[in-house]
């Protein structure tokens, strides 16, 4: 099966995942929180750009990651200088993840802090707390749920990423093959059957494992803030 390993492409996909939503979170709550609270000039500029990988073709977006990050690149020429090389390589897949998977847990903070009514925050900062206390102690709680939606988009883009990921990263067994690389791998060989399908099954099972997680922790929250669920809601 030309080398393909299903267990080596899940594992990896799995830290994929896990490490572009780590690297995500404070990035998606602070942009997510700066365009919904905060209007400055280039807001809308700003908001734009972070869809960019959205409506770009993926090969496209690796593209321009790859023109980026490597070895003539703006953002290449400083990284080599200190050792990190992201084309070709496991960072590359990481931050193919990132850039397809930031824009949906962006999107989702902003969602979410537009819908939080300021009258809470208010009523916080008249009590003199802090603006960072408020935020921490008010803002944040009410989130959660929605962050945490966020953060599932996020991981579920991540694990399914393929066109930048093939750019940017390339193909290589246990380096870069991630679980839709080595499908696609699969797929030229007669013989990968059986592999493809552990491997859709093993991408089914991980996507439905983070919506059951993001289930139990939003009814959780919620049952701690008093909130209705979603079902309840519109009865």
């Amino acid at each position: 099966m030309q080398g393909v390993n299903p267990i080596s492409a899940i594992w990896l996909s799995l830290q994929v995942g896990v490490i572009c939503v780590a690297v995500a979170t404070p990035v998606a709550i602070a942009l997510g929180w700066l365009l919904s609270r905060k209007s400055f000039p280039g807001k809308s500029f700003l908001g734009t750009l972070l869809q960019a990988p959205l409506v770009l073709p993926p090969v496209v977006t690796g593209l321009i990651l790859l023109s980026w990050f490597g070895k003539n690149g703006f953002l290449g020429r400083g990284l080599a200088e200190v050792g990190i090389f992201v084309p070709f390589g496991f960072l590359g897949c990481v931050v193919a993840g990132l850039i397809m998977g930031l824009p949906l847990y962006v999107m989702a903070a902003r969602a979410v802090f537009d819908s939080i009514d300021p009258i809470y925050e208010n009523v916080s900062a008249t009590l003199g707390h802090t603006p960072w206390r408020t935020f921490r102690r008010v803002t944040l709680p009410l989130a959660a749920p929605g962050l945490v939606g966020g953060a599932v988009l996020c991981f579920m883009r991540a694990l399914g990423e393929f066109g930048a990921t093939a750019v940017l990263a390339g193909n290589m067994e246990g380096k870069t093959r991630t679980i839709s690389l080595a499908v696609y791998t699969l797929l030229e060989v007669p013989e990968g059957e059986a592999a493809t399908n552990v491997l859709i099954l093993a991408s089914l099972g991980l996507s439905l494992a983070a919506l059951f997680g993001y289930e139990r922790l939003n009814r959780y929250q919620r049952r701690r803030l008093d909130l209705p669920d979603a079902a309840h809601r519109w009865s």
